[in-house]
């Protein structure tokens, strides 16, 4: 948007007309003549909609509307609707997981970033590979590397595969993104929340994880405008970097004991399109009460709002080895993972064959032609992912299978993959 000027007419959905005084990065301050007050406002929620009670826009033109003819849609091809976890996770917009401290919703959104980067499935389901960020202001980065390494090992990678995974750790500092401008229920933008705007228009992450709501929300949860205020400015971005994002929360007392996961306003459910909730696996007692824990590894992941899925799914997860697994399923046996890196190792093996059969050469380091990504994109690798590659491709380095060779003439020197020669054999 068009940085607003000084003196420009704006329109306010609460506070109705009103002229810039002054504007400062997002922060908008603008007197409002009708109501004889002056509020510093963030810059995307005004608009240039002032005079509208004339019917002129701030040009001094008739404001028009624009409408679409139903019928010129037929045309168009049917826009499909994005999902970064299908069913689940709905892309380019906020998605809320809820569970109450300790329950794991970190290590839950953990895993979704490492997937995320790694390319991977997150507790069975399919995830949009990508970049990701996670903004994390409960644990510090020691704990998020214990946690990543665990990650990381359960997917059979290493720690130097996640290069498409960016942290910015915030426990113990001031990790507010928005909060109200003085007595009022108007937001304000912080340099914190300028900080993540530009990081994620350079990165451009595929998935944004914010943990957690406590932390970075500097408002009141009860007030249904300042919620509102919090996730649009939230979408606003999502929108905007074509990233999805995904808020981590706390649920109240009553939100935990009713089992919907809610808490203060119902703002907070009415803005996400999509919301999930984890929980422990708890039985009755005696009594009727939920209240005993009879497997303490057992969760349970619950939709418990999704505007383009079905509602009311449930999915039992169990941590595993420091990581969450679908129940039926968990880590792999160390045969399981020999068997895997072995199958990864001959198909890097036989891509590298092939390639450097036909002249096409591939290199060791991030570029154009980095080899997990070539080979990722080849149908012959049989879906593994880029980081699946580039452990196999560092393992085979270790093991003094692939070496790299100059080539080319002296004047432009290049390097490439090759297969390390047998020893007697032959050197072409």
């Amino acid at each position: 948007m068009t940085p607003f000027t000084l003196d420009e007419p704006v329109y306010h959905d609460r506070f109705g007309d009103g002229v810039v005084r002054s504007s400062t990065g997002h922060n908008v301050e603008v007197e409002f003549p009708g109501l004889g007050i002056t509020k510093t406002i963030l810059s995307a929620f005004l608009s240039r909609r002032a005079l509208k009670a004339l019917g002129r826009a701030p040009d001094g033109k008739p404001v028009e509307l624009n409408t679409v003819c139903g019928a010129e849609l037929h045309a168009r091809p049917i826009p499909v609707r994005e999902f970064h976890v299908p069913g689940l996770i709905p892309a380019r917009t906020v998605t809320m997981i809820g569970g109450d401290g300790g329950v794991g919703k970190s290590l839950l959104a953990k895993q979704l970033a490492c997937s995320t980067a790694l390319g991977c499935e997150w507790i069975g389901h399919q995830v949009e590979p990508g970049r990701a960020l996670y903004l994390s202001a409960e644990d510090d980065l020691d704990e998020v590397h214990r946690r990543l390494a665990d990650i990381v090992r359960g997917y059979g990678c290493e720690l130097r595969d996640l290069s498409d995974l960016r942290i910015a750790p915030l426990a113990g500092e001031d990790a507010v993104l928005a909060a109200p401008a003085g007595r009022t229920n108007i937001l304000t933008a912080t340099p914190l929340w300028q900080a993540l705007e530009t990081m994620v228009a350079d990165f451009r992450p595929r998935l944004v994880v914010l943990d957690t709501l406590a932390d970075l929300f500097g408002g009141q949860e009860n007030e249904r405008i300042q919620a509102r205020q919090f996730i649009g400015l939230l979408r606003g971005l999502a929108i905007k970097q074509d990233t999805t994002i995904v808020l981590l929360a706390h649920p109240s007392q009553s939100g935990m004991a009713s089992g919907s996961g809610t808490s203060g306003s119902t703002s907070w459910n009415n803005s996400v399109r999509s919301r999930l909730y984890l929980e422990r696996a708890l039985l009755a007692d005696e009594r009727g009460r939920m209240a005993i824990e009879a497997d303490p590894d057992l969760r349970i992941l619950s939709t418990k709002k999704a505007n383009y899925a079905n509602v009311g799914g449930q999915f039992r997860v169990r941590w595993r080895e420091g990581m969450f697994w679908p129940e039926d399923a968990g880590p792999s046996t160390a045969f399981d993972k020999a068997s895997s890196a072995l199958q990864a190792d001959y198909t890097f093996m036989s891509l590298l064959a092939d390639y450097t059969q036909q002249g096409r050469h591939v290199s060791a380091t991030p570029s154009a032609n980095f080899a997990p990504s070539v080979f990722a994109k080849d149908p012959a690798s049989r879906g593994l992912s880029k980081a699946v590659l580039a452990a196999a491709m560092n393992r085979l380095f270790t093991l003094n299978r692939i070496t790299v060779e100059e080539f080319g003439p002296l004047s432009r020197r290049l390097k490439r993959i090759v297969q390390t020669p047998s020893e007697g054999g032959d050197d072409d």
